[in-house]
């Protein structure tokens, strides 16, 4: 047995302490004799003071009295002194006694289960036999099972609860498949089997006959449906198996009793929700058994505890919540298949938090639990009340309560200073947020902004901004500042509100043009382009305002390095798909079929110079930013911002010839360009000692002077050949008459 083990271990234990007291005790008794034997010789030297004398020998007397103190100090600490107590394995006890007994009953059911087919299949024995036959099986297992309670009583209580099984089946079997007994008769039947079940298990003191004997009895209705649809009678049976489980839980907190329980009673549920739910016959039923089942796992979560008044640990918190937002989930989809209940999602809702508030309310007047648990009710309470309203105008509840919930979760864990409650509330906000992104996925087109699918974002944005509100207002207790799960979501909430923002934006200003071009119905390519090109454009000022808001209000290191990252991308995006985009416009307006139905004027050209200014105010923030944090490398900037002129006006200048068809002078145009770039990029970096845009528009005039031999030349006329050669050359002789004349500034500059 397990207990004469640990006995064993323990005797072994007192034995080694035993016998290291007597050592000490030995050790103590020799020092406390030396010590007489030293104050003795002290006595005797005051009454003969003639004695009195220097005995150089005295001094070797002492030290071996300190050679034995210093040695009867370190054996106590010597860590060879405790030999190793190896705890004997107990596989096979654990096999022999607990695992086989198990296997036997389940192998034993099966056995009865395939018998029972086998019989039935090939009509040897009728109906009424094979059902006593049953009877006699469960009978006779179960008083085998109470014979050997005595001296077995582990093996007994399996027995036990594989016998309840069997009853539990035969029953079934007789009324739901035979038809043998009247609805009455039946159901007395299985309530007088639950209620022998509960109070087995109780006697016994073991989970495991009301896991097999009552849960176990979940698999009758589907090993002996017969396709019949008898919803009712399934329904009525699996309440009174949670009846019998609710009862045990106000007496034992067997938590994997109410959790199988809970996960098997939801699966039949949305099994046959999914599969066989038909609105016009079940309707009632579905929703009389979705209260029945709600109301009998909230009970048994909370029955033990409330009357122990003990503490909920985060699972139960977690258990708690899922059986509450299993019953709204179900209840909001059946209410959908109904054509008036539809629209009473608001109403449901707020039924949901009139249930919570009267648990909430029983628990306060009583003081039943502790505050933690209160706390998380009424936040049930706030959060259906909260999605009442927008439940009932567009029926978005998964996310929005899943946003809420953990939102109240998380103020729970930082104000009582439980990271537990924490911790599920991170759980609680990703799945938001993979609801959200799920609403986003099936978005369609209504007016913009006025519409479901934007409020149902700005609502969870609330949620997420509350939580970023008192993660800066609750700073937590007791966590070491390395903790990596808390450092990480500190920056991943803030991050997710700022990206779920931009996108609910974003995608309104595209939903607008889309339902222009859906108007139209028509093709238009300015319409996508107009899209396109705002959406950069917003792209590019928020980026500016969160920037601004980042290094103002926030000042977080992290999220000003993300943003400038992303503004990176953003402006790469502009100077690549946008400017084409623009250009495209730009064409369209210039070359406007005189037939075309479609036109949108000058402002083709003005969105072009519009998109400039966006790109500039980003640019600017961008640049304090340099200026005020990385003076040091105000270098990159300065690179980058030159690279990024010569784009733009490139960009500019091909934007013309292409709107007025010269393409044939682009290659001359823009070799000339660059160089003159090159030119007035060295003067600038000679002026300012800037010896890396020097080197800069070296590079660039390297690039111009390349692509001339190897891809202009080969289309020029004469002409032209001409005139790039010629101005380039004279390009070039100023930049070398420039670098002799400030070479004394060059030097400077090298210098430094």
């Amino acid at each position: 047995m397990p207990d004469q083990d640990k006995i064993n271990l323990l005797h072994q234990k007192l034995d080694f302490l035993i016998k290291r007291q007597d050592s000490f005790q030995k050790e103590i008794a020799e020092i406390r004799n030396e010590i007489r034997l030293f104050q003795n010789d002290e006595s005797s030297i005051s009454k003969t003071p003639e004695t009195i004398s220097f005995n150089p020998e005295k001094p070797a007397e002492v030290k071996p009295v300190l050679q034995r103190e210093t040695v009867v100090f370190s054996k106590p600490i010597s860590p060879k002194s405790e030999p190793r107590i190896q705890k004997p394995s107990n596989w096979e006890k654990f096999i022999g006694e607990n695992l086989i007994n198990k296997i036997g009953v389940l192998i034993l059911i099966i056995g009865v289960g395939i018998g029972a087919k086998y019989a039935i299949d090939n009509e040897l024995i009728s109906p009424l036999t094979r059902i006593i036959l049953g009877y006699f099986v469960g009978l006779g297992l179960l008083a085998f099972a109470l014979k050997l309670k005595p001296k077995f009583e582990s093996f007994s209580a399996v027995l036990l609860s594989g016998s309840m099984a069997i009853m539990y089946f035969i029953t079934f079997l007789a009324y739901s498949l035979y038809g043998l007994m009247p609805q009455t008769l039946t159901f007395g039947i299985m309530v007088i089997l639950t209620i022998f079940t509960v109070f087995a298990s109780l006697k016994y003191n073991q989970q495991v006959i009301s896991i097999i004997g009552l849960v176990g009895a979940y698999a009758v209705p589907f090993l002996l449906s017969d396709g019949s649809g008898k919803v009712l009678v399934l329904f009525c049976y699996m309440s009174i198996i949670n009846i019998g489980i609710l009862i045990i839980a106000f007496k034992k907190y067997w938590r994997l009793l109410n959790v199988i329980s809970f996960v098997a009673t939801w699966l039949i549920f949305c099994s046959w929700y999914f599969t066989s739910f038909v609105p016009d016959a079940h309707f009632k039923i579905a929703l009389i058994f979705l209260f029945v089942f709600f109301t009998l796992f909230y009970t048994a979560f909370l029955a033990f505890k409330l009357i122990k008044k003990e503490n909920y640990e985060a699972k139960d918190i977690f258990s708690v919540l899922s059986n509450s937002f299993v019953f709204y989930g179900l209840g909001i989809a059946i209410l959908n298949e109904h054509p008036v209940a539809s629209h009473y999602f608001g109403l449901f809702t707020l039924l949901n938090a009139i249930i919570h508030f009267i648990v909430s309310a029983i628990i306060y007047k009583k003081k039943l639990a502790d505050k933690s648990l209160f706390y998380l009710i009424i936040g049930l309470v706030l959060t259906f009340i909260t999605l009442a309203i927008p439940v009932q105008l567009n029926g978005k509840w998964v996310t929005l309560a899943w946003a809420f919930q953990g939102m109240l979760l998380y103020y729970l864990g930082r104000s009582k200073n439980v990271l537990l409650y924490e911790k599920l509330s991170y759980v609680v906000l990703f799945l938001a947020l993979a609801s959200l992104l799920e609403d986003w996925s099936h978005y369609n087109n209504e007016t913009p902004i006025l519409n479901a699918q934007f409020l149902n974002s700005i609502l969870f944005l609330v949620a997420f901004g509350i939580t970023i509100y008192f993660q800066r207002k609750l700073k937590r207790e007791g966590i070491a500042p390395k903790n990596t799960l808390v450092n990480f979501m500190n920056h991943f909430i803030p991050a997710v509100f700022v990206l779920v923002l931009y996108n609910a934006i974003r995608m309104e200003i595209t939903n607008y043009w889309d339902l222009k071009i859906f108007k139209h119905k028509a093709y238009f390519s300015e319409y996508y382009n107009y899209r396109d090109i705002w959406v950069l454009n917003f792209t590019l000022l928020y980026l500016s305002i969160l920037f601004f808001s980042v290094e103002k209000k926030v000042k977080n290191k992290f999220l000003e390095i993300s943003i400038l990252s992303l503004s990176g991308v953003a402006i790469l995006v502009f100077l690549t798909s946008g400017l084409y985009t623009q250009s495209d416009l730009i064409y369209s307006f210039y070359n406007l079929d005189a037939n075309s139905i479609f036109s949108t004027g000058i402002f083709a050209v003005a969105i072009h110079y519009i998109s400039l200014a966006f790109l500039a105010v980003l640019i600017r923030r961008i640049y304090i930013y340099f200026q005020n944090n990385l003076d040091k490398n105000r270098h990159l900037f300065e690179i980058a911002f030159a690279i990024l002129i010569i784009w733009i006006i490139s960009a500019e200048m091909l934007i013309w010839i292409h709107a007025n068809n010269s393409w044939t002078n682009s290659k001359l145009g823009l070799s000339i360009l660059w160089g003159v770039l090159s030119l007035l990029l060295i003067s600038y970096g000679i002026w300012k000692n800037r010896k890396h845009l020097r080197l800069l528009a070296i590079i660039l005039f390297a690039i111009t002077l390349i692509k001339l031999f190897l891809y202009d030349i080969a289309t020029m006329n004469t002409i032209r050949k001409t005139i790039v050669f010629v101005l380039l050359g004279i390009l070039l002789l100023i930049i070398s008459f420039m670098y002799n004349k400030y070479k004394h500034m060059l030097l400077d500059d090298d210098k430094k």
